[in-house]
C-alpha cells in the first residue's frame, strides 16, 4: 500500500476509541483537565511517532512494532515480555472498541441492557476476520473511505456544538476534576486513544517507499488525531456539563441527547461513530495478528502462528487467535477497565522503544564498530528518517510515561505487572528447555 492507505490505518486506529468511545470516559475523569490531558498525551505522542518513524525506516522489514524494535535492540528476553505484553494490549484494544461499537448500535437502535453491546461486538470481530483474511492492502483500501466519513461527520459535529453549545463557558471556569491525579488518570486513556498509529509500524514491509513512508504516515496520523481529540472534547464541553459524564461507551450520542440535539445529528454521528469503532477495530486485529506472526517467526511462538492462506497471503491462526482472544476480553470489565489494562502493555512498549532507538541509533552511527550486529539485524544505515532533537525528546518522553504508570487503576496495574512477571516465568522455562548459555554482563569496573 501507499502513503494514503497506511495514513488510513493509522487514523484509522486512532480515530475512534479516543474520541468516539473514550472522550466522555476523560472528562468524567478530569473535567476541563481532559483537554490538558490531551495535549499533553499528544505531546508523547508526537515524541513516540518521531521515535517509531526512525525506527520503522531503520529497521523496514521488521513487523511487529515496538515488539520487533526491542527484540532487536535487546535480544529475545526483553523481546518476547514486551511482544506478549504489546500484544495483550492489542486483543483488549479489539475489545474496548467493538465494545464501543455495540453500544452506538445499541443506542441507535434503541436497544437497551448490556447483553446487546456484548452480541453486537463479537458479531463485529466475527465480521472483521473475514476482512482481515482477504490481505492487509484490501483491508487498508476499505479504511480509507470509512476514515474519509468520520472525519467529515466529526468536523459537523464540531462545527454545530460550537456555534450552538451553551455549557462551554460554564465548564472552562469549573476547577479541574481531580487536579493533577485526574489529569493524569485520564492522560492514562488518552495514551490509549493513540495507539492505534503502531498499526502502521507492523505494516512497514507492506508500504512502497518502506520506512521513510511508514515514518511520515506515522508522524501524519499523530498530528491530524492530536487536532481533532482537542476540537472534539471542547465540543463535548460545550454540549453537556462536565459533572454529567460517567463511563459511557458513547458519549458522542449521549452529549447530543443530553443536550437535546437534532435526530439528524444524533444519526449520522452514530453511523460515524459505527463506521469508526469498525475500522478502528479492523486496524487493531491487523496489528494484533501481525505482531503475532513476526513472533512465531523469530521463533518465539510455535509456527502455527506462521500459517498463511494461499490466495491473500493473511496470517489465519494469527486472526483466529486475535479475534477469539478479544471476545472473550469483552466480558472483563467496564470500558475503563479494559481501555486501563490495554494501555498497560502499550506504555511498557513505549517506554522501552525510546531506549531500543537510543541503542540502534547508537549502532547504526558506529558502522565501523557494530557493522555485524547491522548486517544480522537488518537495520539500514543511509536513507533512514531522524528524529529530531535527540537525545532530548526521547528522554523527555521516557519521564512523563514513567510517571503515567502513577496514573494507573489499581486492578490494571496488578494485571500488567502480574502479565510481566508470567512473561518471565514462561521465557525461561522455555530457555531451559532449550539449554541455551547463561549470558553475564558486567555494568561496572
Amino acid at each position: 500500500m501507499g502513503f494514503a492507505g497506511a495514513l488510513a490505518v493509522g487514523l484509522g486506529g486512532i480515530i475512534g476509541a479516543g474520541i468516539f468511545v473514550l472522550s466522555g470516559t476523560m472528562i468524567n475523569l478530569a473535567g476541563t483537565g481532559a483537554l490538558f490531558a490531551f495535549m499533553l498525551t499528544g505531546f508523547v505522542a508526537i515524541v513516540l511517532a518521531f521515535e517509531m518513524g526512525e525506527l520503522s525506516s531503520s529497521l523496514p522489514n521488521a513487523s511487529g512494532a515496538s515488539y520487533s524494535y526491542v527484540y532487536t535492540a535487546f535480544g529475545s528476553e526483553l523481546g518476547f515480555i514486551t511482544g506478549i505484553s504489546l500484544y495483550l494490549s492489542f486483543v483488549a484494544s479489539v475489545s474496548a472498541i467493538s465494545l464501543g461499537f455495540g453500544s452506538y448500535l445499541a443506542s441507535m437502535l434503541n436497544l437497551s441492557g448490556a447483553m446487546y453491546h456484548y452480541i453486537f461486538a463479537i458479531m463485529l470481530i466475527a465480521a472483521l476476520i473475514g476482512v482481515n483474511l482477504e490481505g492487509i492492502s484490501e483491508a487498508a483500501r476499505a479504511d480509507l473511505f470509512i476514515v474519509a466519513f468520520k472525519v467529515g461527520v466529526l468536523v459537523i459535529f464540531i462545527i454545530f456544538a460550537l456555534l450552538f453549545g451553551k455549557e462551554l463557558a460554564a465548564n472552562i471556569s469549573t476547577p479541574v476534576t481531580g487536579g493533577v491525579p485526574g489529569i493524569f488518570s485520564a492522560s492514562v486513556i488518552a495514551m490509549f486513544a493513540y495507539a492505534g498509529f503502531q498499526s502502521i509500524a507492523t505494516m512497514t514491509p507492506n508500504i512502497k517507499g518502506g520506512g521513510r513512508t511508514a515514518a511520515k504516515a506515522i508522524i501524519a496520523a499523530v498530528v491530524i488525531s492530536l487536532v481533532l481529540y482537542i476540537m472534539v472534547t471542547l465540543a463535548l464541553l460545550s454540549m453537556v456539563p462536565s459533572g454529567v459524564f460517567g463511563y459511557v461507551a458513547d458519549p458522542l450520542s449521549y452529549a447530543l441527547t443530553a443536550s437535546h440535539g437534532p435526530l439528524w445529528l444524533f444519526y449520522l454521528v452514530d453511523l460515524a461513530a459505527l463506521a469508526a469503532t469498525v475500522s478502528a477495530t479492523l486496524a487493531m486485529i491487523i496489528a494484533g495478528s501481525q505482531l503475532v506472526y513476526q513472533l512465531s517467526e523469530d521463533g518465539l511462538l510455535p509456527a502455527l502462528f506462521r500459517r498463511r492462506t494461499e490466495t491473500r497471503k493473511a496470517p489465519v491462526t494469527a486472526v483466529l487467535l486475535t479475534a477469539l482472544l478479544g471476545s472473550v476480553i469483552i466480558f472483563s470489565g467496564n470500558i475503563y477497565i479494559i481501555a486501563a489494562i490495554s494501555n498497560f502493555g502499550i506504555l511498557f512498549s513505549y517506554l522501552l522503544t525510546g531506549f531500543s532507538l537510543m541503542k540502534i541509533r547508537r549502532h547504526r552511527r558506529n558502522p565501523e564498530k557494530y557493522g555485524a550486529f547491522l548486517k544480522e539485524s537488518g537495520i539500514q544505515i543511509k536513507n533512514v528518517f531522524e528524529m529530531p532533537l535527540f537525545p532530548y525528546l526521547a528522554v523527555a518522553g521516557i519521564g512523563i510515561i514513567v510517571v503515567f504508570f502513577f496514573g494507573f487503576p489499581r486492578i490494571a496495574l496488578s494485571l500488567g505487572v502480574g502479565l510481566i512477571l508470567v512473561s518471565i516465568v514462561v521465557y525461561y522455562a522455555l530457555r531451559e528447555d532449550r539449554d541455551e548459555p547463561v549470558v553475564r554482563i558486567r555494568f561496572f569496573k
